[in-house]
């Protein structure tokens, strides 16, 4: 009963995750000359993956209250770093 109970709390938790980052949406350049611009953001991570950096650019770009962002500079190595501009 107790794993069953764990497992739906974890279930819930990640779907609300999801919601809240399922909002912001990336965008290409065609897409985001039809929206306004308000910013940018950058994110550096250590030895991640392109999915991580994508999730850590929403996460961002949520924070700041934009509904969508666009990649415009991205370098991969050891060290990935990616600037996205922002878009209400």
């Amino acid at each position: 009963m107790k794993t069953k109970l764990t497992l739906a709390a974890m279930s819930l938790a990640s779907l609300m995750a999801f919601g809240a980052n399922a909002a912001v949406q990336q965008v290409n350049a065609q897409d985001a000359q039809n929206l306004q611009s308000m910013g940018t953001i950058s994110v550096s991570q250590n030895a991640s993956s392109p999915m991580d950096m994508r999730a850590a650019l929403a996460e961002k770009a949520d924070q700041k209250g934009a509904s969508a962002y666009r990649v415009i500079e991205a370098r991969s190595g050891d060290n990935w770093h990616a600037t996205a501009e922002l878009y209400k």
